[in-house]
């Protein structure tokens, strides 16, 4: 697992600070600042609501997918070698993580087959959707709870202690990544009522231990989780409705039977089936399909098999979002998604992502296959196990791909910067950072977030409404800066232009403004601020204007 792991995540390990995913360089930025922004847990500086990024207003940290549990986690590596060194670990080790601890669970809460139990833990490490979310989207790789949770409460009948540590392991994914744990809720409550459908007799004499188990959970982690819960949706810069649309989030219908572009059979004409490099979920591909298939009917009066079959379906049918989408066109074909839309914490759930949760289940149906051809039969004690092999071989990951990108300027990572600027004071970057170009969000993450940005790439209450939106519509001083960089040239100033940089220096609170070497458009950018704030100041490799009000 770890040198599958460190295969797909090879592009970064020449020196991560130089390197970005070629596929989402944006949403690396804004994970860095939040693996950053962890490491003041560990000088007692650290809010579930924040103002060192979007200053002054600040961002609620947990409506931002944060990273608060994997950050602090990993602190002490963000604190010796930066939050590059730390995305890139992360990322590999959330895959392995994941593929061996579902491993454990198959060969031991199963007790499959040890080599069954490998395939079917390295399928739900490696599963591409687990690849193409890696690109980006720490949050939704950090899943290694989900099987000790799955075991918890698989067995949670037995021991009311099975109760408490359920409770605990929520309330650690909820840290880690909560649309994991809630895909991770609604596949394992699927699964329950389906397997308690297709066993006899039914186990009614697990009810009473079940329902114990469950309230002594409910209670450990409402207890530990009504803080954060209130703060996320009712604390301050908390926001209400999702912000990303359901039906562009959706996973197209020829997407199943499709190879992922990251993966070994994959070809770049699949990438149309999905919105994005980070949400190519559903691309099981058809010789899986067809081995699971395969597998079903064989093991069909195995309830645990065939549970698994059926939740993967209804799992994959509310992938496909409000209206089925085929071949890229979007139909009018009502979709089972539809029940769901506009439910309280579901909403913030993108369909796509519900195919994430059917990979274990696929995992179990082809690793309880195998056991049974190893364990059970002569005949086919190669076949099936070479038959899984095979559709597995097409879907083996590829290296993320990754690409150069600028250092961080010398004036941050050296340390010149408290020389203009006191702890958690405002350094304004030129032009402001937003969710077009999060870069600069990378400056204040070099120096572990121990000055504040305005602006940046964000989820916050600046929709109608006070609804969700992703950042916060741009103040007059940085639209001029943006124009200035769109035009690649100095705008005529006016008397309205520096009354509003002084007022917008008032509203951030700045210490000063800073241009890096290599800005697009920095020629025009250096002469505008000389021209409002005076000749800039050469350190290092950057300009620096100090704020004057």
């Amino acid at each position: 697992m770890v040198l599958a792991a460190a295969l797909v995540t090879k592009g970064f390990w020449a020196g991560p600070a130089g390197r970005a995913l070629a596929l989402n360089a944006n949403d690396q930025a804004l994970d860095e600042w939040f693996l950053a922004y962890a490491t003041r847990a560990y000088r007692g500086d650290f809010g579930l609501v924040t103002a060192a990024l979007n200053a002054p207003e600040g961002i609620n940290v947990l409506g931002n997918a944060s990273l608060v549990g994997l950050g602090v986690l990993l602190a002490p590596l963000t604190l010796a070698f930066g939050a590059p060194v730390t995305f890139a670990v992360a990322i590999a080790l959330n895959l392995a993580a994941n593929g061996a601890g579902w491993y454990l669970l198959f060969a031991r809460g199963a007790r499959l087959h040890r080599l069954a139990a490998l395939i079917g833990g390295a399928f739900c490490g490696f599963a591409p959707g687990m690849v193409s979310q890696s690109n980006g989207h720490l949050h939704m790789t950090a899943a290694w709870l989900v099987p000790p949770i799955a075991w918890c409460v698989f067995h949670l009948a037995e021991r009311t202690r099975n109760g408490l540590l359920l409770g605990l392991l929520i309330a650690g994914q909820f840290f880690l990544g909560e649309e994991v744990l809630l895909l991770a809720a609604v596949a394992l409550t699927l699964f329950c009522l389906a397997y308690a459908a297709t066993t006899r007799p039914v186990p009614r004499h697990a009810l009473p231990g079940l329902a114990r188990g469950l309230a002594v959970a409910g209670a450990v982690a409402g207890a530990l989780l009504a803080y954060p819960i209130w703060t996320q949706f009712r604390g301050p810069q908390s926001a209400h409705g999702g912000v990303f649309q359901p039906e562009f989030y959706s996973a197209d219908l020829r997407s199943f039977a499709a190879i992922s572009p990251l993966s070994l059979a994959g070809g770049d004409g699949a990438a149309r089936l999905a919105s994005g490099p980070a949400e190519y979920t559903a691309f099981f591909g058809a010789p899986l399909l067809i081995v699971v298939l395969g597998a079903t009917l064989w093991l069909w009066r195995r309830p645990a098999v065939v549970a698994c079959t059926v939740v993967s379906l209804v799992l994959c049918a509310l992938a496909l979002g409000p209206r089925i989408v085929a071949g890229h066109e979007r139909t009018d074909q009502w979709a089972p998604y539809s029940l769901l839309s506009g439910l309280p914490v579901l909403e913030w759930a993108l369909p796509t992502r519900f195919a994430l949760a059917a990979a274990p289940l696929l995992a179990f149906v082809l690793a309880s296959v195998v056991h049974t051809a190893l364990t059970q039969t002569e005949t086919l004690k190669l076949l099936v196990p070479v038959a899984v092999t095979a559709a597995l071989v097409p879907l083996a990951p590829m290296p993320l791909p990754t690409v150069e990108r600028a250092p961080v300027p010398r004036f941050f990572t050296e340390g010149y910067w408290r020389g203009f600027a006191p702890r958690d004071g405002t350094i304004v970057p030129v032009p402001l950072p937003d969710w077009r170009d999060p870069q600069a969000m990378r400056w204040a993450a070099a120096t572990d977030v121990a000055f504040a940005t305005p602006q940046g790439w964000f989820i916050g209450p600046y929709g109608d409404g006070g609804n969700s939106a992703v950042g916060v519509f741009p103040r007059p001083t940085s639209q001029l800066l943006h124009r200035t960089v769109a035009n690649d040239s100095a705008p005529i100033l006016t008397d309205r232009d520096r009354v509003d940089l002084r007022r917008d220096i008032a509203f951030w609170h700045a210490s000063c403004f800073v241009l890096a070497d290599g800005q697009k458009g920095a020629g025009a950018l250096k002469s505008t601020l000389d021209a409002l704030l005076g000749p800039g100041e050469r350190v290092a490799d950057v300009w620096v204007w100090r704020a004057r009000n």
